[in-house]
């Protein structure tokens, strides 16, 4: 067997897509234009590679994109200010505060400063406690965009076994929230996890993200099953530095009935979910239905 390969890069082109098809619409019809915010302290250099790549697509969608740079010595205070301009500034439907922050700020202070309806990256506690309880809230991009792949892969995901391993707080804990809204039996692993290979041999869906390079083998896994592998791992090799998710690709790809890749997989839904997230804030703060296809 050799697994089907989830391409993520060609979905987030999908999801792209359709966003565009909801600003024009929201353009047009009710004459609103979503508009996202992200704000980046200091000059981490991977983080302003990132926020870099999130204002182009915002733009490319036809949405109106808000960039707030601040120097790392930044006081906490004046970040909170900012954020306290944006929450009430109406064009502005999504905040997002890139992470790391420097250390002399608190990130959970700063995320829960965030109007929760504005909290496109679904960190906020508000957030955190609705998805838990099952009720309409603002959802992690990762982790929506995992389901989102994992809908279009397997259909309906009900009463599969799903395993997520890993139980972050940004992708893990949500994920396994989400597969539990789809009627899955899931089980969150995690490195304490007492045998944990046969833990993952049981699952339908295996959800890696761990952070630790080709950790799940081929051998870990049930024939048939569906794999996403969120770790995104820079190792050397032949003299190159490489990306390696949290599964060994080429074992894994022998036993699975689906698999996505590292890079290529996850990582290009991240922002088109974010985008996603950016709409359906809009709709919502204006009392229009939420575009469907783009929300849990």
């Amino acid at each position: 067997m050799t697994a089907e390969i989830i391409d993520g890069k060609a979905f987030a082109t999908r999801i792209r897509g359709q966003v565009t098809q909801h600003v024009d619409r929201l353009k047009t019809g009710h004459g609103v234009t979503p508009g996202l915010a992200v704000v980046l302290v200091g000059e981490d250099p991977a983080s302003q590679v990132y926020v870099r790549s999130k204002n182009k697509q915002t733009v490319e969608v036809g949405m109106n994109s808000y960039e707030h740079r601040l120097d790392r010595d930044t006081e906490e205070s004046t970040l909170l200010a900012l954020i306290d301009q944006l929450n009430a500034d109406p064009a502005v439907h999504g905040i997002l505060v890139q992470m790391p922050l420097p250390d002399h700020m608190d990130s959970a202070s700063v995320i829960n400063a965030i109007d929760p309806a504005k909290d496109v990256d679904g960190f906020h506690i508000s957030n955190v406690g609705l998805l838990a309880t099952g009720q309409k809230s603002m959802v992690p991009c990762t982790p929506l965009g995992c389901l989102m792949m994992l809908r279009d892969t397997l259909g309906n995901l009900s009463g599969l076994d799903a395993v997520v391993l890993g139980r972050s707080n940004i992708v893990g804990k949500p994920m396994a929230q989400l597969l539990l809204g789809e009627s899955c039996t899931v089980t969150i692993a995690h490195s304490r996890t007492r045998d944990l290979a046969e833990v993952v041999k049981r699952a339908d869906i295996v959800v890696a993200a761990v952070g630790r390079p080709e950790m799940v083998p081929g051998d870990w896994i049930k024939p048939g099953a569906t794999v996403i592998d969120v770790g995104i791992n820079r190792m050397e090799r032949d003299g190159k530095t490489r990306l390696i998710g949290d599964v060994d690709f080429q074992s894994v790809q022998e036993v699975a009935g689906a698999v996505t890749p590292v890079p290529g997989g996850v990582g290009p839904m991240t922002i088109a979910c974010l985008l996603a997230n950016t709409v359906t804030a809009c709709c919502r703060a204006n009392g229009l239905p939420e575009p469907e296809g783009l929300t849990a």
